[in-house]
């Protein structure tokens, strides 16, 4: 049986160009800087510069807005605009492909960069200086490439017998791996190719100049490594008949160690991320002062040499049509141009509203830099103040950087849920962590607090927290549990 419903839905569909506006409103500083070129090289009507360049723009000058209207974030549309707008008389600057936010007495803030040998570069330059026939070179360097980040060869020797065999064409057999292993295994940093955690400590602990110490530390890696990671130390005390002290010092030679060595190779060919901050929050007089980054207001205007051959269409009596094609595309490029410099000024209202409204919110946080005044603040009470949707302002939130009095911090850490204290007043999650933590670090590292323990300390400062969100804010501050905080 067939039957035929009517249904009716309400649905709303963003424009292009108010697509485009998110994703520019999203980009930090560096990004939008590599999105600003991308648009310059691809629109030759959109050029760089300002009309009167008299004074330059610190990175941080401080860009004043008036308040932000709502309505008017609506404006850019799809619309055609009036070609009349772009004509104009005045003079432009001739400059187009470079800009300048910068005074003379700026600080230099680019960090230069080394071009290092890989890790991985390193360990194959080592083998150099092993005598190694061509088969054992082919199964030492398979071996190198077999080895992760963090130092280790996660693979069993089989596996890596027959995937030598399929993918390299080097027959071999277990026995000679195992012995190519051992080459391996002679590399720096020490520990390097191990299999595991227990090997990589052994291989580190090998390489050690022998001492009584030593000796203690590599016996209980090999013969008591569960014991070991356990914390058992009454056990391994008992076990090997030595006092506190003795077995102190044993441990003590195993903490030297690094249970990742490749990571500890300073030429490993990870990116280093250097974080731009895209806000400014200083201290003057007692008052907060705000300042977006210069580098995301750049000075940008029409092409005169656009302007003219518009102009020139408009004066012209006789139009062809090769000139009717010709002034399409340059129309689109004027209007692309038109709207993108639009854009990037409503990207700079939306994103200084937006960190005003935050830090006025925070505003006992960002005069005293204490974490537990931070006030419990979700994505809603931001956007409530500024009349923005809640999705804007996590663009902002998620992938902006603030520079304050006490470092730069990544905006979205200051968004937090709220509990209540035991006077049933609101309190900031952020707080109850610096509070759990504060506790944790003040505590006997001989007789380290199990979870029930913490959540009546902090019940009697005023924080009724159950064990179970006692062991979540633990894990989320990367503390382990009680028997792992122990120390001798």
């Amino acid at each position: 049986m067939l039957k035929q419903f009517l249904n009716l839905k309400l649905s709303q569909k963003l424009s292009p160009q108010q697509i485009q506006l998110m994703k520019l409103i999203q980009l930090p500083t560096q990004a939008f800087e590599q999105r600003l070129l991308e648009e310059m090289n691809e629109n030759p009507a959109l050029e760089a510069g300002k009309e009167d360049d008299e004074f330059e723009k610190d990175e941080f000058e401080n860009e004043e807005f008036d308040d932000y209207d709502e309505a008017e974030s609506e404006r850019i549309e799809a619309e055609d605009i009036n070609i009349d707008e772009y004509l104009s008389n005045d003079e432009i600057p001739d400059y187009k492909t470079q800009t300048n936010n910068y005074s003379d007495d700026d600080e230099n803030r680019e960090t230069p960069f080394a071009a290092p040998v890989s890790f991985h570069q390193d360990l194959i330059n080592q083998l150099n200086t092993f005598i190694l026939n061509d088969q054992e070179r082919e199964i030492a360097e398979f071996l190198v490439g077999s080895i992760d980040d963090m130092g280790y060869i996660r693979r069993s020797i089989p596996d890596m017998v027959d995937d030598m065999a399929f993918t390299q064409g080097i027959y071999t057999d277990e026995k000679m791996v195992e012995k190519m292993m051992q080459v391996i295994h002679e590399l720096e940093p020490s520990g390097v190719g191990a299999r595991d955690l227990q090997e990589c400590l052994l291989l580190q602990l090998k390489h050690k100049t022998p001492t009584e110490y030593v000796d203690l530390a590599t016996d209980i890696i090999f013969n008591q490594f569960d014991a070991f990671t356990k914390k058992h130390y009454d056990k391994l005390i008992q076990k090997y008949s030595v006092s506190t002290e003795q077995l102190k010092k044993a441990v003590h030679e195993i903490e030297k160690l690094n249970p990742k060595p490749g990571g500890a190779f300073t030429g490993n060919n990870k990116i280093t991320e250097n974080v731009v901050p895209d806000f400014a929050i200083r201290i003057v007089d007692g008052e907060l002062e705000l300042t977006l980054n210069g580098r995301n207001a750049p000075s940008l205007h029409v092409s005169k040499d656009y302007q003219e051959m518009m102009q020139t269409y408009k004066d012209s009596r006789n139009k062809s049509a090769q000139q009717k094609d010709a002034v399409q595309f340059i129309k689109q490029k004027l209007d692309s141009a038109k709207w993108f410099i639009d854009a990037i000024r409503q990207r700079q209202e939306t994103l200084f509203v937006t960190m005003n409204a935050i830090m006025h919110y925070q505003e006992e946080f960002f005069l005293e830099g204490d974490e537990t005044k931070l006030r419990p603040m979700i994505l809603k009470d931001i956007a409530d103040q500024v009349g923005l949707d809640i999705s804007t302002i996590s663009r902002v939130a998620n992938s902006k950087y603030v520079e304050t009095p006490y470092g730069t911090k990544l905006i979205k850490e200051f968004f937090s849920e709220s509990m209540k204290n035991d006077q049933g007043e609101d309190v900031s999650t952020l707080e109850i962590k610096k509070i759990l933590q504060n506790t944790i670090e003040e505590e006997d590292k001989k007789k380290p607090l199990p979870d029930d323990q913490l959540a009546d300390i902090l019940k009697e400062k005023g924080y009724p927290i159950a064990r179970r969100t006692i062991a979540k804010y633990r894990e989320q501050l990367d503390i382990p549990v009680a028997r792992m905080r122990k120390k001798m």
